[in-house]
Formats: C-alpha cells, structure tokens, sequence
C-alpha cells in the first residue's frame, strides 16, 4: 500500500531540490549596466535589497544605486558575470553550510554576523 501511494504522489514532492536561484534580467545602457529585477531576486533570496546592492558593489568595485526595484552598476557587466556573483552570493549568505537548504537567516551574534539555519539549527559566520 505505501508504494501504491507513493506512485501516486508527484515527481516534485519526491524531490529535495526546491531551490533555484533566480535568473538575472539585465541590460547594458550606455556605461551603466542596469537588472531590472532585482527586488525580486531580493525577496526570493530573502535577503534585505540593500544587503545583496552593498555585495555586488564590493565583489565588482563600482559604485551601485537601487532605483526603483532597479540595481545600477556604474559599468558594463555581462550577465554571465553577474550571474557569477549572484551564485557565490547564495553559495556563501543563503544555503545553508551543513544541510544545503535555503532556509537560513542572517542575525549579529557578538558583533559576528552569522548565518542561521532555520531547518537545522546550524550556525557558520558569513564574510559579506
């Protein structure tokens, strides 16, 4: 009976991979490169727009400005790159270190800030 039942269930409840990261929609004008969906990338990531603005403007050396739910980067960037950088962005501040889920936030623990797991508790200092 469990394998009858568990024949009717759908391939993606089956699965564990439930995460994506999200694809980057950017544009080059002039010499600004310009993501359009930015705030969007922010809010699936669950990290604070400012938080993910502040990593791209370190990780590329260029000033950067939100404009509207719009990410400027003073320079030309290729979405390959930038893609790049959203991917380390996630691998190092949202998936969690031990059991590799999304489920993580970022809290101030002694003036370390420290990425939290919310599904299994672990705690690892993040550098951003």
């Amino acid at each position: 009976m469990l394998d009858r039942a568990r024949s009717l269930l759908p391939e993606k409840t089956l699965t564990f991979e439930r995460f994506e990261v999200p694809s980057i929609d950017s544009f080059i004008q002039g010499n600004k490169t310009i993501i359009r969906n930015f705030d969007l990338i922010a809010q699936k990531l669950r990290r604070g727009s400012q938080l993910l603005a502040k990593y791209f403007s370190k990780e590329l050396a260029v000033p950067v400005s939100i404009d509207g739910g719009k990410l400027v980067l003073n320079g030309k960037f290729y979405e390959r790159n930038l893609k790049e950088k959203l991917q380390a962005f996630v691998d190092s501040a949202v998936i969690c270190k031990e059991c590799k889920r999304p489920d993580t936030k970022i809290s101030e623990i002694g003036g370390v800030k420290t990425l939290i797991c919310e599904a299994c508790g672990a705690r690892n200092p993040v550098k951003l």
